[in-house]
């Protein structure tokens, strides 16, 4: 299609844009016959990210910022090679983080344009380039090894000797300078030193500081890349997570993701991928379909991110991943441990705790054991980074960093530009060639997971033991940012399992009911790809966003004709003209308890009904004649305005704001608010992190409370009583913001339901709610995936304040003996509970 194009002459210093565009370029090359011999590459540097087409196929990702700025077309010209040849490069508009206006983090600039500085045909003097990389590992070990350290005098001499024999205008004396260099990284290391795993590795974020769309070319342009080298350097490892399907709604079959999304669009690159798979080279970890925040996702949602992860896995590489490979997601939760051994997976590799604003991690290799006892062998390269360069100091500081010596002697190190992608690059690989044996340096071994695992679990005999959750002391904003986000997952995620439910059902009672299985698959592979951990956390652009937006309106709207679909098929003789009056009303069950409850549907003329039923488990009633309670709700104001709420179960006593100034069990007399205190009250925070903005909330915002006390609209009676009361008002938020809430009492209901509608203008703010409850208790419980978490009330130690703003799913909880107060919530995931304040961060 590009080719095809109609090319117009450009100009080095011409600019091409803008943000997000795409240009294409014709390259017309002829070396000169007088370079027979030598090595000769195109030089291409421009703001944007670029790559290299020949015949038609991929060969060459260009990005300066990941250093690659040259693509190799002979390593020595000889007389049968064409001298003439055309290429094209393929130019998005964009850097290898985006196009922040201002700062990497910052919205993308839609003006911005990208400058090519350099086109160029190169000779390369290769002898140049290796006395240039024993130099630099021979300095870095002279600076960095030090004075008590008689290998850094070594190198030192050794670098100044090289100096003296060279003579830059003579190649002839570059090989006797090298040998001097050889003779140190010869000298080999005693068998008792630290062994480094060095692993290629290109993290590249589905979704972040640049829309879905632009993550297909990232993928190709690294991986691209990492096979070209591993052409020439079969010692090359590359561990590649992440296997993800296609964005968009297109008709194309679903796969997987970032592995799927080259295998369509650049099927010639996936097939040299399959081969360098085979040859063991190029190596899928993860085992999930995509890396996925490690928290706020569903216990069923982390359960198919693992069974469609590894299906695929298996149908493309024949195998499932061992390891799971989550090096960047913002905590993990302590139910992943039984997770990850009900996929096959006893291994675990992240490294993100090493963010950690207030207390360091004590290990970098331990058993992690999850809330049902399961354990898995977890490791963190001691470099804290999944991006390193092959740099001397970085190989001495996954030893020195390292708090496990002495119970493993073994470590990762994951080299290659990641993030926005890039992954390894030729100087890398050289520069651990140098130090693969040198006495004075650990060993580095190019190595794999596996490899490397394989080891540790030999030597794991000693290694400690760490009980629940990993929680990263950082980025507690991303359990709130983006609240239509967070909405929309716990929506979708609702919807599919009733989907499910309801059509399991159906195909257990009738024979004849097509399961919607690959419908079904699709939409889960929509919700999954919304889980990656910049897109469900929040911290992505507003490109990124609006796709998430439209993936969740999409399930919404057929998950709604699948649910529609099974429940005609299970109660089809119910929902006959002439089975049941014009009065009744079919109502499901799809949850795991039978229920008693008020539910409101639209009657004959249009207006809401509503009536008490029960509905058995997993199961559907048609209502007739509705259940009349035994005490049905009764609804009071009060001279002073406030309002009482009854219903025989629990009492209320709301004030002229809508906070409760009492909530009472009937049964026992016992109060939950306590004297002088209100419930139910907002308070606004200041939220003005230190630099990640849509990430984090530090602990200082905690000293700007504000209640929320401006009354717009002062509380009313909106349903008088009986099977339902209910109040509502409205408050100013800020200074530009309203909210509007209903408060809702039904009969024989333990519980009191707050309906809330912010119109949120606000910049820099942060909304809670807080709820004062008359219980004392050291420790809350919070609902995780498939379970429950407890955390401490208090702040003894630096541990413990930094959870200062949690994580929960639909519920947290503070009980004593015989008596509690639980907080629950439909779309909402940041939480705390700190003395007797529950809160809930809207």
């Amino acid at each position: 299609e590009a080719v095809a194009q109609q090319f117009g002459p450009a100009r080095v210093g011409e600019a091409f844009g803008p943000t997000w565009e795409t240009c294409w370029f014709k390259v017309e090359l002829s070396i000169p016959p007088a370079w027979a011999g030598r090595e000769v590459h195109f030089v291409w540097e421009s703001d944007g990210e670029g790559m290299v087409w020949r015949d038609a196929q991929p060969v060459q990702g260009l990005t300066k910022e990941g250093e690659k700025t040259s693509y190799i077309l002979t390593r020595s010209l000889k007389e049968s090679e064409p001298h003439s040849l055309t290429l094209y490069v393929e130019l998005a508009c964009n850097g290898l983080f985006g196009a922040g206006q201002g700062s990497m983090i910052a919205p993308p600039d839609p003006g911005r344009r990208v400058t090519l500085s350099k086109a160029e045909l190169v000779v390369f003097n290769r002898d140049v380039y290796e006395l240039l990389m024993d130099l630099e590992t021979l300095l870095d070990m002279a600076q960095l090894l030090g004075e008590e350290n008689q290998r850094s005098f070594q190198a030192l001499y050794t670098a100044n000797q090289m100096v003296n024999v060279c003579d830059v205008t003579d190649p002839s004396t570059f090989p006797a300078a090298r040998d001097l260099a050889a003779a140190i990284f010869s000298q080999r290391n005693g068998e008792s030193q630290h062994t480094v795993h060095a692993m290629g590795h290109c993290h590249i974020d589905s979704a972040w500081l640049w829309p879905y769309e632009e993550t297909i070319r990232k993928c190709a342009r690294s991986w691209v890349t990492v096979v070209h080298l591993m052409e020439h350097n079969p010692e090359l490892t590359f561990a590649c997570s992440q296997a993800v399907g296609e964005p968009g709604l297109t008709p194309v079959p679903w796969q997987a993701q970032q592995f799927q999304w080259v295998r369509s669009c650049y099927p010639g690159l996936y097939a040299r991928i399959q081969h360098f798979v085979a040859k063991g080279q190029f190596v899928p970890v993860g085992g999930t379909w995509v890396e996925m925040d490690g928290n706020l996702p569903s216990g069923e949602s982390m359960v198919r991110q693992f069974l469609q992860g590894q299906r695929f896995f298996q149908e493309q590489f024949g195998r499932i991943c061992s390891e799971f490979w989550l090096p960047d997601t913002f905590g993990y939760s302590a139910q992943l441990p039984q997770l990850m051994r009900g996929s096959g997976i006893q291994r675990f590799l992240t490294q993100k705790l090493s963010w950690n604003l207030v207390n360091s991690f004590p290990h970098h290799t331990f058993f992690w054991e999850g809330i049902d006892g399961s354990q898995v062998l977890t490791h963190f390269p001691p470099g804290d980074s999944y991006g390193m360069q092959g740099r001397v100091a970085e190989i001495l500081k996954t030893v020195k960093n390292n708090k496990d010596k002495g119970r493993v002697n073994h470590s990762a190190f994951l080299f290659g530009f990641g993030d926005g992608g890039g992954g390894p690059t030729q100087k890398m690989l050289d520069r651990m060639k140098r130090m693969r044996d040198t006495d004075g340096l650990p060993r580095v071994q190019i190595s794999t997971p596996d490899q490397l695992f394989s080891v540790l679990e030999k030597e794991s005999s000693q290694l400690c033991t760490w009980v629940g959750e990993l929680f990263l002391e950082l980025h507690n904003g991303t359990y709130t940012t983006q609240a239509q986000i967070k909405k929309g997952n716990r929506e979708c995620e609702r919807i599919l399992h009733d989907v499910e439910v309801l059509s399991s059902l159906a195909g257990a009672q009738d024979t004849a009911f097509q399961y919607p299985a690959s419908q079904l698959q699709q939409l889960w592979r929509l919700l999954l790809l919304n889980q990656f951990h910049d897109v469900l956390p929040g911290s992505c652009i507003q490109l990124v966003v609006e796709d998430a937006l439209q993936y969740y309106t999409e399930i919404r709207r057929a998950g709604a004709q699948l649910q529609e679909e099974a429940v005609q098929s299970l109660c089809r003789d119910l929902l006959q003209p002439q089975a049941c009056s014009t009065h009744s009303t079919l109502v499901v069950n799809t949850l795991s308890w039978e229920r008693t409850e008020v539910i409101a549907s639209p009657g004959p003329d249009g207006a809401e009904t509503l009536a008490l039923v029960t509905v058995p488990s997993m199961g559907y009633a048609l209502v007739q004649e509705p259940f009349v309670p035994p005490q049905p709700v009764a609804v009071r104001k009060q001279e002073d305005g406030s309002i009482t709420m009854e219903n025989g179960v629990i009492a209320v006593c709301l004030d002229t704001m809508g906070r409760l100034t009492s909530l009472q069990l009937l049964d026992s007399g016992r109060e939950s608010v306590p004297d002088g205190c209100y419930a139910n009250q907002f308070a606004l925070f200041d939220d003005v992190p230190l630099y990640w903005d849509a990430w984090d909330v530090m602990d200082y915002h905690l000293e700007t409370r504000k209640p929320v006390t401006t009354l717009l609209k002062p509380l009313e009676i909106t349903l008088a009583g009986g099977l339902r009361g209910s109040v509502s008002f409205s408050l100013q938020v800020g200074k530009s913001s309203t909210l509007t809430q209903e408060i809702i009492l039904d009969a024989m209901c333990p519980c009191l339901r707050f309906l809330t509608q912010v119109e949120w203008k606000e910049a820099h703010k942060f909304l809670k709610v807080e709820f004062p409850v008359q219980v004392r208790s050291t420790n809350a419980t919070y609902e995780i995936q498939f379970g429950h978490l407890q955390r401490p009330t208090h702040w003894n130690t630096s541990w413990d304040w930094a959870r200062f703003e949690v994580w929960a799913h639909k519920w947290l909880d503070l009980s004593e003996h015989g008596f509690g107060v639980a907080l629950l919530n439909d779309c909402k995931y940041g939480a705390s509970a700190h003395r007797n304040v529950l809160s809930l961060s809207l």
